[in-house]
């Protein structure tokens, strides 16, 4: 932790200046339980909050500006501004300026957790129309943190309480995803969630659900053999090495039913075959978490929202809840740091 208190420094990235990532910051910093349990730094500019906390009112939001990580206020919201300059706000619009600031503001956040500087990270949401460049291309968070911190996997996985679940393939065509999907990704990213269930949330011998490709989980290969050929094999393979992996699941029956409650997480074959149960089960609490890597980012689990940009109707629990898990999973790493020490 850092030298001037034991709380956890969790950086935040400002994602779309536009859209309503700088409200649901506000929102969310605006319980005083935060401060208490954190310091928080947001990498962006004070002109843009001082913008929002005008339009929202929230004339008694205060937080101190820096062009320094070392010279945070511990007990204050900070706000790290990233440049001299920073685009002009004009809620729910798509600019080309927008989307550059969110990912420089992206970048300089992951500089300082690379360092050590920040123990956490939560990204606000990008448009990834306007940050996503030919110079710069940027498919999603999870992918470009995973790249900037040297690693080649990661996991992303959506977290609301005790319901988590993962994604074998994340941000690629439907086209793609039977080409992509392998017995040994699927092994992989089983381990990762596991892994990830015992390390970042402290649970002693994890249990996980994996779901199948195809409808009916492939109905014995009358449906599609991919169950037969690829997933099942992998399940058979990671329970030969004593870990607790079943299935696989017809999702819609899966969710259905609610079987997700009896397992520690869910992995799913593609993006919406995970994230559509979930955010129909968890929309405004639920967090997207990468797990995999070695150091900590969360997000909220919805996007931009330009349409209600800037006039003060953004829910900010999935923001609230990021924080939250941001600081439970830093602190859980201390612990058992503490513990084999």
């Amino acid at each position: 932790m850092n030298p001037n208190s034991n709380k956890p420094i969790i950086g935040i990235s400002i994602g779309d200046c536009n859209g309503i990532g700088p409200e649901v910051i506000l929102k969310a910093l605006s319980d005083p339980r935060m401060v208490k349990m954190f310091t928080p730094v947001i990498y962006g500019h004070g002109r843009i909050i001082a913008f929002y906390r005008k339009a929202l009112s929230m004339e008694d939001f205060n937080f101190h500006q820096t062009r320094d990580i070392d010279s945070i206020h511990h007990k204050k919201v900070n706000v790290l501004n990233i440049s001299e300059e920073c685009p002009d706000v004009f809620p729910g619009t798509e600019s080309e300026l927008a989307g550059k600031f969110a990912l420089d503001s992206f970048e300089a956040a992951i500089e300082d957790l690379k360092s050590g500087k920040i123990h956490g990270l939560v990204t606000a949401p990008v448009n990834k129309n306007n940050i996503n460049t030919e110079q710069t291309p940027f498919v999603g968070h999870t992918e470009h943190l995973t790249k900037a911190v040297g690693k080649n996997k990661s996991l992303m996985m959506m977290v609301s309480e005790d319901f988590r679940v993962g994604v074998i393939t994340g941000h690629i065509p439907l086209h793609q995803v039977t080409q992509t999907i392998t017995k040994e990704l699927i092994k992989e990213k089983c381990k990762l969630m596991l892994s990830s269930l015992e390390k970042d949330f402290g649970i002693n011998k994890p249990k996980i659900a994996v779901l199948g490709l195809n409808p009916h989980a492939g109905e014995d290969g009358l449906l599609g053999k991919e169950e037969i050929e690829i997933i099942q094999p992998a399940i058979n393979e990671l329970k030969d090495q004593n870990l607790y992996v079943f299935g696989p699941y017809p999702a819609d029956g899966f969710f259905g039913m609610m079987q997700q409650k009896r397992f520690d997480g869910v992995l799913a074959m593609y993006h919406d075959q995970g994230l559509i149960p979930f955010k129909a089960l968890a929309f405004d609490s639920g967090v997207n978490f990468t797990a995999g890597l070695p150091v900590v980012r969360t997000s909220p689990d919805h996007g931009t929202a330009y349409a209600i940009s800037g006039q003060n109707l953004a829910e900010a629990g999935s923001m609230r809840s990021a924080l939250f898990l941001a600081v439970d999973v830093v602190n859980t790493h201390q612990q058992l740091e503490e513990a084999v020490s």
